[in-house]
């Protein structure tokens, strides 16, 4: 199991995105004071005495919605709804309780989700009498919040972690087994895979998309190692709303992403890479996992030579960003290729574990040297490199003129490391310190 979901709705320009950054401590979401800002959902992990969970950002509800845009945005937060372990609603303190706040609890009541009501911008004791217009919803607890400030913020996380659901590690987590998360589109064929995997019909195979209503763990052995396999839900339609399959199916990726070591990424290789697929690379790019790209149902390809080149000039223009990612071409239903991959988890766990020494990276840093740029006549210079972290691997380079290393420097730095030293299948973060005289 991964780590619960918390979902932050509302109708627009509430504070949504102002507590969700307040929340991850960072400003990940874009914030400003015109309705309907933020669209797509966006999502991070956040820690509360000692609880970690995801946090969702969603866009405003309309629970009318008549426009394309503002219609997929509220099935977006409907979406999130749906697949969170705990909601957030908030309400305007200022505006008063309006009759689209009313319609936005309606939204939820189907759901049966336990539910914190927060009315937001309300910054002081005094201020707290604004919450009474709000207990005509009905609901038996309203807590007063300014997400801008602070106020009434640690009593709301103390009660967001008091509701959320207890996660037990599992017997094959304390094994500390390596983890593996099956993640893609509906019907690219995730519980096949499994099943060639495992060599059990484990789970329920079907050609009709999200089939599979729950992620489900499943143990495996390949030559006496175990593996822990995540089998990624599909999204499973439900009657009163009739979500887009593509659109949709993200956020139980995020899960199985979250707690993985390694993610394979299934792709069908008759369709090719689709927006979705870049979607969910950018994820676990993000999430700092290692990453295999698997292109499935290569037994249904009918000129396999010219479909790979053409998948490979497609992998470098779409997905150019995990360029350290393996490739391999399989069939779970034909189970062709399929046990290639656990010697590719192994190999990419091992890189993603691997520590290189200060004074080689030191030596790495001075062979770099005389590829560096000027800034304001003046040479840049790199003084000290340290590997910080693994899993993901952390550099930090200590420089002169932070401010003058671009994006653009920084690949460089990051291709070089790779040429030198491998990474095969896992992202590198680099940090650029100025020294400290």
């Amino acid at each position: 199991m991964g780590k619960p979901v918390v979902a932050i709705v509302g109708r627009p320009n509430v504070g949504k995105s102002t507590l969700f950054n307040r929340i991850v401590r960072a400003r990940e979401a874009i914030v400003e004071d015109t309705p309907g800002v933020t669209r797509d959902r966006i999502y991070k992990t956040a820690k509360w005495d000692d609880r970690e969970f995801i946090v969702i950002d969603t866009g405003g509800i309309y629970p009318e919605a008549t426009d394309e845009i503002v219609a997929q945005t509220k099935e977006q937060s409907l979406f999130a709804i749906q697949e969170a372990d705990l909601v957030l609603v908030l309400f305007d303190a200022r505006d008063g309780l309006t009759e689209l706040d009313k319609e936005v609890v309606d939204l939820l009541r189907p759901y049966k989700k336990p539910v914190i009501y927060v009315v937001n911008k309300i910054d002081n004791k005094n201020k707290e009498e604004l919450l009474y217009d709000f207990y005509s919803l009905g609901v038996e607890e309203l807590h007063p919040l300014s997400a801008i400030t602070g106020y009434g913020f640690p009593e709301l996380m103390d009660r967001v972690v008091a509701l959320l659901p207890k996660v037990e590690p599992s017997e094959s987590q304390e094994e500390e087994l390596p983890r593996i998360a099956i993640v893609g589109k509906p019907n690219v064929g995730k519980s096949t895979l499994v099943n060639a995997l495992t060599g059990k019909e484990r789970m329920i195979v079907s050609s009709r998309p999200g089939t599979t209503r729950d992620a489900v763990d499943t143990v495996c052995k390949y030559y006496g190692r175990r593996y822990l396999l995540v089998d990624t839900a599909g999204l499973r339609r439900k009657s009163r709303v009739s979500y887009d399959l593509e659109k949709y199916m993200v956020v139980r990726a995020v899960k199985s992403i979250d707690s993985a070591d390694v993610v394979i990424l299934l792709i069908d290789a008759n369709e090719g890479i689709t927006e979705q697929d870049q979607k969910i690379a950018s994820l676990i790019h993000r999430y700092g996992k290692g990453i295999i790209i698997a292109f499935n149902k290569w037994d249904l390809v009918k000129e396999p030579d010219v479909r790979l080149k053409e998948l490979m000039r497609e992998f470098s223009w779409k997905l150019g960003f995990i360029s350290y990612a393996p490739v391999i071409t399989i069939s779970g239903l034909s189970r062709k290729r399929t046990t290639k991959l656990f010697p590719l988890v192994d190999e990419i766990i091992k890189e993603r574990n691997k520590r290189i020494p200060t004074s080689e990276l030191n030596r790495f840093k001075d062979d770099i040297a005389e590829n560096l740029p000027t800034h304001k006549g003046k040479r840049l210079k790199i003084y000290y490199c340290t590997q910080t972290e693994t899993a993901p691997p952390t550099f930090v380079f200590f420089v002169n003129y932070p401010e003058a290393f671009k994006p653009e420097y920084i690949r460089y730095i990051e291709k070089r490391l790779r040429e030198r030293f491998g990474f095969m299948g896992t992202p590198i973060n680099i940090i650029i310190r100025e020294r400290k005289r």
